[in-house]
Protein backbone atom coordinates (compact mmCIF):
# COMPACT_ATOMS: atom_id res chain seq x y z
CA UNK A 1 0.00 0.00 0.00
CA UNK A 2 1.62 3.39 -1.23
CA UNK A 3 1.07 6.76 -1.90
CA UNK A 4 0.33 6.13 -5.84
CA UNK A 5 -1.89 3.91 -5.52
CA UNK A 6 -3.47 4.85 -2.00
CA UNK A 7 -3.23 8.11 -1.56
CA UNK A 8 -5.31 11.26 -2.77
CA UNK A 9 -2.38 12.75 -4.27
CA UNK A 10 -0.72 10.02 -5.62
CA UNK A 11 -0.59 9.28 -9.01
CA UNK A 12 -3.79 6.83 -9.27
CA UNK A 13 -5.41 9.61 -7.11
CA UNK A 14 -4.39 12.60 -9.36
CA UNK A 15 -5.70 11.05 -12.26
CA UNK A 16 -9.40 10.79 -10.78
CA UNK A 17 -9.54 7.66 -10.06
CA UNK A 18 -12.25 6.50 -7.26
CA UNK A 19 -10.07 5.75 -3.93
CA UNK A 20 -13.26 5.46 -1.87
CA UNK A 21 -12.65 1.67 -1.31
CA UNK A 22 -9.45 2.15 -0.54
CA UNK A 23 -9.84 3.77 3.02
CA UNK A 24 -11.30 0.78 4.68
CA UNK A 25 -8.73 -1.74 3.68
CA UNK A 26 -5.78 0.74 4.58
CA UNK A 27 -7.25 0.69 8.24
CA UNK A 28 -8.00 -2.81 8.06
CA UNK A 29 -4.59 -3.49 7.11
CA UNK A 30 -2.99 -1.34 9.80
CA UNK A 31 -4.82 -3.52 12.25
CA UNK A 32 -3.88 -6.89 11.12
CA UNK A 33 -0.19 -5.67 11.25
CA UNK A 34 -0.66 -4.03 14.46
CA UNK A 35 -2.21 -7.67 15.42
CA UNK A 36 0.96 -9.92 14.05
CA UNK A 37 2.98 -8.06 15.56
CA UNK A 38 1.08 -8.36 19.01
CA UNK A 39 1.02 -12.53 18.12
CA UNK A 40 4.87 -12.04 16.89
CA UNK A 41 4.27 -13.29 13.51
CA UNK A 42 6.62 -11.80 10.99
CA UNK A 43 5.63 -8.65 9.00
CA UNK A 44 6.61 -8.47 5.43
CA UNK A 45 6.10 -4.87 3.20
CA UNK A 46 6.74 -5.25 -0.42
CA UNK A 47 6.43 -2.27 -2.40
CA UNK A 48 6.74 -1.50 -6.31
CA UNK A 49 9.96 0.50 -7.00
CA UNK A 50 9.79 1.49 -10.68
CA UNK A 51 13.35 2.54 -12.45
CA UNK A 52 14.06 3.15 -16.17
CA UNK A 53 15.74 0.23 -15.71
CA UNK A 54 13.04 -1.68 -14.47
CA UNK A 55 10.28 -0.33 -16.97
CA UNK A 56 9.09 -3.77 -17.92
CA UNK A 57 8.32 -2.95 -22.04
CA UNK A 58 5.79 -5.57 -22.44
CA UNK A 59 3.92 -3.03 -19.86
CA UNK A 60 4.55 -0.13 -21.52
CA UNK A 61 3.97 -1.74 -24.93
CA UNK A 62 0.34 -2.64 -23.43
CA UNK A 63 -0.34 0.81 -22.50
CA UNK A 64 0.56 2.12 -25.49
CA UNK A 65 -1.84 -0.10 -27.84
CA UNK A 66 -4.41 0.64 -25.49
CA UNK A 67 -4.38 4.12 -26.50
CA UNK A 68 -2.89 5.44 -23.03
CA UNK A 69 0.15 7.08 -21.90
CA UNK A 70 3.30 5.11 -21.25
CA UNK A 71 4.56 8.29 -19.22
CA UNK A 72 1.77 7.45 -16.85
CA UNK A 73 2.77 3.54 -16.12
CA UNK A 74 6.71 5.22 -15.75
CA UNK A 75 5.40 7.40 -12.95
CA UNK A 76 3.80 4.98 -11.13
CA UNK A 77 6.16 4.50 -7.68
CA UNK A 78 9.20 5.63 -8.72
CA UNK A 79 11.76 5.00 -6.73
CA UNK A 80 13.16 7.32 -3.87
CA UNK A 81 10.18 9.36 -4.84
CA UNK A 82 7.24 10.42 -2.10
CA UNK A 83 4.32 8.29 -4.35
CA UNK A 84 6.86 4.87 -3.25
CA UNK A 85 6.53 5.43 0.12
CA UNK A 86 4.67 3.39 2.11
CA UNK A 87 1.02 4.25 3.15
CA UNK A 88 -1.12 3.42 5.38
CA UNK A 89 0.45 0.59 7.82
CA UNK A 90 4.35 1.41 8.02
CA UNK A 91 7.39 -1.04 8.55
CA UNK A 92 9.32 -1.17 12.00
CA UNK A 93 12.73 -1.16 12.25
CA UNK A 94 13.98 -4.56 11.85
CA UNK A 95 11.02 -5.57 9.75
CA UNK A 96 11.51 -7.07 6.69
CA UNK A 97 10.67 -4.75 3.55
CA UNK A 98 11.31 -5.67 -0.31
CA UNK A 99 11.10 -3.23 -3.48
CA UNK A 100 9.66 -4.88 -6.12
CA UNK A 101 10.04 -4.22 -9.75
CA UNK A 102 6.85 -5.87 -10.99
CA UNK A 103 3.22 -6.74 -10.15
CA UNK A 104 4.18 -9.96 -8.30
CA UNK A 105 6.10 -9.59 -5.39
CA UNK A 106 8.35 -12.80 -5.83
CA UNK A 107 9.68 -11.65 -9.78
CA UNK A 108 12.79 -9.72 -9.26
CA UNK A 109 13.28 -10.06 -6.11
CA UNK A 110 14.78 -12.17 -2.78
CA UNK A 111 11.57 -12.52 -1.14
CA UNK A 112 11.56 -16.07 -1.42
CA UNK A 113 14.85 -16.62 0.02
CA UNK A 114 13.98 -14.32 2.76
CA UNK A 115 10.55 -16.21 3.49
CA UNK A 116 12.68 -19.52 3.39
CA UNK A 117 15.61 -18.06 5.66
CA UNK A 118 12.80 -17.42 8.50
CA UNK A 119 11.24 -20.41 8.24
CA UNK A 120 8.20 -18.97 6.72
CA UNK A 121 5.71 -21.35 5.06
CA UNK A 122 2.17 -19.44 5.46
CA UNK A 123 1.44 -15.65 3.83
CA UNK A 124 -1.45 -13.87 5.01
CA UNK A 125 -1.59 -11.32 1.90
CA UNK A 126 -3.49 -7.68 2.28
CA UNK A 127 -3.09 -4.72 -0.39
CA UNK A 128 -3.60 -3.35 -3.36
CA UNK A 129 -4.70 -3.58 -5.63
CA UNK A 130 -6.38 -7.28 -5.51
CA UNK A 131 -6.58 -7.98 -8.90
CA UNK A 132 -3.26 -6.82 -9.68
CA UNK A 133 -0.44 -7.03 -7.09
CA UNK A 134 -2.34 -8.99 -4.55
CA UNK A 135 -3.67 -11.45 -7.77
CA UNK A 136 0.09 -12.20 -8.81
CA UNK A 137 2.10 -12.32 -5.45
CA UNK A 138 -0.80 -14.85 -4.47
CA UNK A 139 -0.59 -17.01 -7.49
CA UNK A 140 3.36 -16.99 -7.53
CA UNK A 141 3.64 -17.61 -3.46
CA UNK A 142 1.24 -20.57 -4.19
CA UNK A 143 3.24 -22.13 -7.20
CA UNK A 144 6.45 -21.89 -4.75
CA UNK A 145 4.40 -23.74 -2.34
CA UNK A 146 3.46 -21.74 0.45
CA UNK A 147 0.22 -21.75 2.21
CA UNK A 148 -1.99 -18.68 1.05
CA UNK A 149 -4.58 -16.98 3.24
CA UNK A 150 -6.02 -13.46 1.56
CA UNK A 151 -7.52 -10.75 3.52
CA UNK A 152 -10.26 -9.90 1.98
CA UNK A 153 -11.20 -6.56 3.77
CA UNK A 154 -7.33 -5.60 4.09
CA UNK A 155 -7.34 -5.47 0.13
CA UNK A 156 -8.85 -3.42 -1.81
CA UNK A 157 -9.46 -2.54 -5.99
CA UNK A 158 -10.78 0.74 -7.56
CA UNK A 159 -13.75 -1.21 -8.61
CA UNK A 160 -16.03 -3.66 -6.16
CA UNK A 161 -16.71 -6.41 -9.27
CA UNK A 162 -12.84 -6.31 -9.96
CA UNK A 163 -11.90 -6.91 -6.07
CA UNK A 164 -15.00 -9.33 -5.93
CA UNK A 165 -13.89 -11.00 -9.19
CA UNK A 166 -9.72 -11.33 -7.43
CA UNK A 167 -10.96 -12.95 -4.76
CA UNK A 168 -13.43 -15.67 -5.88
CA UNK A 169 -10.58 -16.39 -8.55
CA UNK A 170 -7.96 -16.86 -6.29
CA UNK A 171 -9.95 -18.57 -3.55
CA UNK A 172 -11.30 -21.15 -6.43
CA UNK A 173 -7.68 -22.31 -6.84
CA UNK A 174 -4.81 -20.53 -5.08
CA UNK A 175 -5.69 -19.36 -1.48
CA UNK A 176 -7.97 -19.39 1.33
CA UNK A 177 -10.00 -16.29 1.49
CA UNK A 178 -10.42 -15.08 5.21
CA UNK A 179 -11.80 -11.66 6.62
CA UNK A 180 -9.61 -9.94 9.69
CA UNK A 181 -12.52 -10.86 12.17
CA UNK A 182 -11.38 -14.67 11.16
CA UNK A 183 -7.40 -13.86 12.03
CA UNK A 184 -8.57 -12.21 15.13
CA UNK A 185 -10.67 -15.39 16.29
CA UNK A 186 -7.38 -17.96 15.32
CA UNK A 187 -4.56 -15.50 16.78
CA UNK A 188 -6.20 -14.54 19.86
Amino acid sequence: MQVDFAAPDGVIGRFGVDLSAVGRALETAEWLTDLAREVGAPVVFVGLETTPESDPPAMLERMRRRGGDPEIERAICRKDTPGADFYGPLPRAGELVVGKPRYSAFVGTDLDAQLRARGVDTLLVCGLTTECCVDSTVRDAFHRDYNVFVINDACAAYEPDLHEGALKSLGLSFALILGSSEVNAVWR
